[in-house]
Protein backbone atom coordinates (compact mmCIF):
# COMPACT_ATOMS: atom_id res chain seq x y z
CA UNK A 1 0.00 0.00 0.00
CA UNK A 2 1.18 3.65 -0.98
CA UNK A 3 1.47 6.22 1.87
CA UNK A 4 0.74 9.84 1.28
CA UNK A 5 1.36 13.08 2.34
CA UNK A 6 -1.32 15.39 3.39
CA UNK A 7 -0.72 16.96 0.46
CA UNK A 8 -1.75 14.24 -1.50
CA UNK A 9 -4.37 13.47 0.39
CA UNK A 10 -5.91 16.71 -0.01
CA UNK A 11 -5.89 16.82 -3.44
CA UNK A 12 -6.86 12.98 -4.19
CA UNK A 13 -10.17 13.85 -1.46
CA UNK A 14 -10.84 17.08 -3.93
CA UNK A 15 -10.54 15.27 -7.45
CA UNK A 16 -13.57 12.43 -5.52
CA UNK A 17 -15.37 15.56 -4.75
CA UNK A 18 -15.58 16.98 -8.20
CA UNK A 19 -16.43 14.17 -9.70
CA UNK A 20 -18.88 13.76 -7.27
CA UNK A 21 -20.18 17.08 -8.32
CA UNK A 22 -19.90 16.73 -11.86
CA UNK A 23 -22.35 13.43 -11.62
CA UNK A 24 -25.05 15.93 -9.58
CA UNK A 25 -24.69 18.82 -12.30
CA UNK A 26 -25.61 16.27 -14.90
CA UNK A 27 -28.70 18.54 -16.23
CA UNK A 28 -31.83 17.02 -16.73
CA UNK A 29 -34.18 17.40 -20.15
CA UNK A 30 -37.09 19.14 -19.35
CA UNK A 31 -39.65 18.75 -21.67
CA UNK A 32 -41.60 21.99 -23.02
CA UNK A 33 -45.01 22.68 -21.94
CA UNK A 34 -47.24 23.04 -24.11
CA UNK A 35 -50.71 22.97 -25.62
CA UNK A 36 -50.17 21.78 -29.14
CA UNK A 37 -51.56 18.78 -30.86
CA UNK A 38 -50.73 16.55 -33.60
CA UNK A 39 -52.36 18.65 -36.06
CA UNK A 40 -50.29 21.35 -34.97
CA UNK A 41 -47.36 19.52 -35.29
CA UNK A 42 -48.33 18.98 -38.60
CA UNK A 43 -48.11 22.79 -39.53
CA UNK A 44 -45.22 24.24 -36.84
CA UNK A 45 -41.97 21.66 -37.20
CA UNK A 46 -39.55 23.06 -35.66
CA UNK A 47 -37.79 26.49 -34.70
CA UNK A 48 -34.76 27.62 -37.04
CA UNK A 49 -31.45 28.46 -35.39
CA UNK A 50 -29.02 30.70 -37.59
CA UNK A 51 -26.79 33.79 -37.00
CA UNK A 52 -29.68 36.06 -38.29
CA UNK A 53 -32.85 34.72 -36.63
CA UNK A 54 -30.85 34.60 -33.41
CA UNK A 55 -30.37 38.53 -34.20
CA UNK A 56 -33.93 38.50 -35.20
CA UNK A 57 -34.76 37.34 -31.55
CA UNK A 58 -32.64 40.27 -29.65
CA UNK A 59 -33.27 43.20 -31.79
CA UNK A 60 -37.06 42.77 -33.59
CA UNK A 61 -39.22 40.60 -30.87
CA UNK A 62 -38.99 37.57 -33.85
CA UNK A 63 -39.00 34.28 -34.03
CA UNK A 64 -38.07 31.91 -37.28
CA UNK A 65 -40.06 28.65 -38.03
CA UNK A 66 -39.65 25.51 -40.07
CA UNK A 67 -43.80 24.90 -41.60
CA UNK A 68 -45.31 22.90 -43.81
CA UNK A 69 -45.28 23.58 -47.13
CA UNK A 70 -49.29 23.84 -46.90
CA UNK A 71 -49.24 26.07 -43.61
CA UNK A 72 -50.48 29.52 -43.83
CA UNK A 73 -49.91 32.68 -42.52
CA UNK A 74 -53.35 32.43 -39.87
CA UNK A 75 -52.47 28.96 -39.47
CA UNK A 76 -48.98 29.52 -38.28
CA UNK A 77 -50.48 32.63 -36.27
CA UNK A 78 -53.27 29.89 -34.47
CA UNK A 79 -50.63 27.37 -33.74
CA UNK A 80 -48.43 29.25 -32.44
CA UNK A 81 -50.34 31.54 -30.10
CA UNK A 82 -52.34 28.45 -29.36
CA UNK A 83 -49.14 26.18 -27.84
CA UNK A 84 -47.08 28.57 -26.58
CA UNK A 85 -49.63 30.77 -25.17
CA UNK A 86 -48.43 33.80 -26.82
CA UNK A 87 -49.70 36.56 -29.11
CA UNK A 88 -48.53 36.91 -32.55
CA UNK A 89 -48.76 40.09 -33.85
CA UNK A 90 -47.46 39.38 -37.49
CA UNK A 91 -46.51 36.55 -39.90
CA UNK A 92 -44.32 36.70 -42.80
CA UNK A 93 -43.78 33.53 -44.81
CA UNK A 94 -41.29 33.07 -46.94
CA UNK A 95 -39.18 30.44 -48.71
CA UNK A 96 -35.47 29.35 -48.43
CA UNK A 97 -32.68 28.42 -50.40
CA UNK A 98 -33.53 24.96 -49.56
CA UNK A 99 -36.84 24.96 -50.84
CA UNK A 100 -38.27 24.78 -47.10
CA UNK A 101 -41.24 27.48 -45.90
CA UNK A 102 -39.90 29.41 -43.16
CA UNK A 103 -42.78 31.33 -41.15
CA UNK A 104 -41.18 34.80 -39.46
CA UNK A 105 -43.44 35.41 -36.21
CA UNK A 106 -43.31 38.84 -34.57
CA UNK A 107 -44.61 38.41 -31.10
CA UNK A 108 -46.77 41.09 -29.53
CA UNK A 109 -45.10 44.22 -27.29
CA UNK A 110 -46.32 41.80 -24.08
CA UNK A 111 -44.28 39.03 -24.91
CA UNK A 112 -40.63 38.45 -25.29
CA UNK A 113 -39.31 36.11 -27.89
CA UNK A 114 -36.01 35.71 -25.78
CA UNK A 115 -38.08 34.15 -22.92
CA UNK A 116 -39.86 31.97 -25.83
CA UNK A 117 -36.27 30.91 -27.39
CA UNK A 118 -35.04 30.25 -24.01
CA UNK A 119 -37.77 28.00 -23.27
CA UNK A 120 -37.65 25.90 -27.08
CA UNK A 121 -34.13 25.85 -26.21
CA UNK A 122 -33.21 28.17 -29.21
CA UNK A 123 -30.91 30.63 -26.92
Amino acid sequence: MVKLNEDEKRQAKQETEAKHEAEKVVEEVKPIKTNATLEDLEIVFFPLVTEKSVNMIEAENKLTFIVADNANKQDVKRVIQKAYEVKVEKVNIIRDRKGRKKAIVKLGKENKAQDLATKLGVL
